[in-house]
């Protein structure tokens, strides 16, 4: 029981519980990840501040002048990862290049002396990390000032915050991907009561209209299934009325109808005069014409009902109504055979079989010209039973046959039909699971065929 237009509650959970938790998961990766960078650009801060005081403390002044103590080896040290490495500038005065690499660029304002000023910048297209420290030297009377910088690029900083996230994100993915199927096998659980619900009513048949019982269900279900037996309760109430009318209407109006076409057939007998004697034919006639139409009504209302499925064997079936009707294709001139299986095993209702055969026969009958021949065909097709009426008749157009089937329909104004039968048929196939089938016979004639499968369908 699916519909295909609506969106599936399961789904709707799914995609509550779990796009929140996604967009949690890349919100936090993305905070932690700018966390990892401060706390590394907090450290490299730190390195620089501890370098540029250590740097400034080798350039000593001598007289007018300045001694660099800074030794060849320590020099290399600074310089010699690529990826991670440090450049520094001596200049005196600020900007005036003494020592180190020319193209360190300078801060944006020059620092306070003494108070280092960290800074960011680019060198060469990458990210640097930059500390510049002014130290004032020289005599009283000629005061000079000395600006030393150093820098340390930040890819190892993004390097070190990726590789932090990443190792922080992986156990949080793979718990993310466990609370997911935690959640994934919870709405399952959790409506799993209206999966049995669903299937309890899909495997229902028309008749089965007793109350639905689930004892283990949550309150929002058992509210929902109290609804629903509720319903059930009144359309069986309603079906029982149904019944007990279709009851009282077939006593009601079988009995004086027969009564009826008795009495005027008694008259018609003692009946001396000819006008007298045609008008109660035509009396009898519409008298015969609305029993047969009270029987088809009644007929059809019963087939509207799910058939019952039972071990029987249509072949026998056929035959043994075949017999029941040769009487009257004699008394109309008419050839009437049977074709087919021996025996063929299905289950179904026999009552209702028993009524598409003789509404088959009968309007075969009925509509046939006298001196044709009338073939009742019984064959297994694959999975289903095809039992078939075959007639030499004239048959019928494209168009005709195309409203065969439709209540009240008829393709002759012959007396006694009402257009039922074969909407009767139809109703028994569908009632069974499978279909009716109406079809021109070459070179001319009519074939109209039941098809019922072998086993019920549900």
């Amino acid at each position: 029981m699916a519909l295909n237009s609506a969106r599936s509650l399961k789904r709707q959970l799914l995609l509550w519980l779990l796009v929140p938790q996604l967009v949690l998961w890349a919100g936090g990766g993305l905070l932690a990840y700018r966390m990892a960078l401060s706390y590394a650009e907090k450290g490299i801060d730190q390195s620089l501040l501890q370098s540029v005081r250590a740097l400034a403390r080798q350039v000593k002044p001598v007289g007018s002048g300045l001694l660099i103590d800074f030794p060849r080896a320590a020099q290399d040290v600074l310089e010699q990862d690529p990826e991670d490495r440090i450049s520094y500038m001596v200049s005196s005065p600020p900007g005036k290049f003494l020592l180190g690499n020319r193209q360190l660029p300078p801060p944006a304002s020059a620092p306070a002396p003494g108070e280092p000023t960290l800074y960011r910048t680019d060198l060469d297209g990458k990210p640097l990390r930059v500390v510049a420290l002014d130290v004032a030297y020289g005599e009283p009377q000629a005061p000079q000032m000395l600006r030393v910088q150093v820098g340390k690029s930040l890819a190892v900083q993004q390097r070190i915050a990726a590789e932090l996230v990443a190792d922080m994100l992986a156990p949080l993915l793979a718990l993310g991907a466990l609370l997911s199927l935690l959640v994934h096998g919870g709405i399952r659980r959790g409506l799993a009561p209206l999966t049995r619900l669903a299937a309890q009513l899909e495997h229902r048949s028309v008749d089965a209209l007793s109350p639905i019982e689930m004892a283990q269900a949550p309150s929002e279900v058992r509210a929902l299934v109290l609804a629903v037996n509720a319903l059930l309760d009144k359309v069986a109430r309603s079906v029982s009325q149904e019944k007990r009318f279709l009851n009282d209407a077939a006593h009601q109006l079988r009995t004086p109808l027969a009564g009826l076409i008795s009495q005027v057939e008694l008259a018609q007998r003692q009946a001396t005069e000819p006008a007298m004697r045609e008008r109660l034919a035509k009396v009898l006639t519409g008298a015969q014409r609305s029993a047969h139409l009270v029987h088809q009504l009644l007929t059809l209302a019963r087939t509207e009902t799910q058939a019952r499925r039972e071990p029987m064997d249509l072949a026998h079936l056929a035959r043994e109504v075949a017999r029941e009707w040769t009487p009257r294709a004699l008394a109309a001139n008419m050839d009437l055979g049977y074709e087919g299986d021996e025996h063929l095993q299905l289950h179904a209702d026999s009552l209702q079989l028993r009524e598409a055969l003789a509404n088959l026969l009968d309007n075969a009958l009925r509509y046939t010209p006298s001196g044709s021949t009338i073939n009742l065909v019984v064959r297994k097709d694959g999975t289903h039973a095809v039992v078939a009426v075959e007639d030499s008749g004239p048959g019928l157009s494209d168009d005709e046959l195309s409203h065969v089937f439709q209540r009240f329909w008829r393709a002759s104004q012959l007396p006694g039909g009402c257009g039922l039968g074969l909407a009767i048929v139809q109703e028994i196939a569908v009632r069974h699971g499978g279909f009716a089938r109406a079809e021109r016979r070459e070179p001319h004639g009519l074939r109209v065929s039941l098809h019922v499968p072998l086993q019920p369908t549900g």
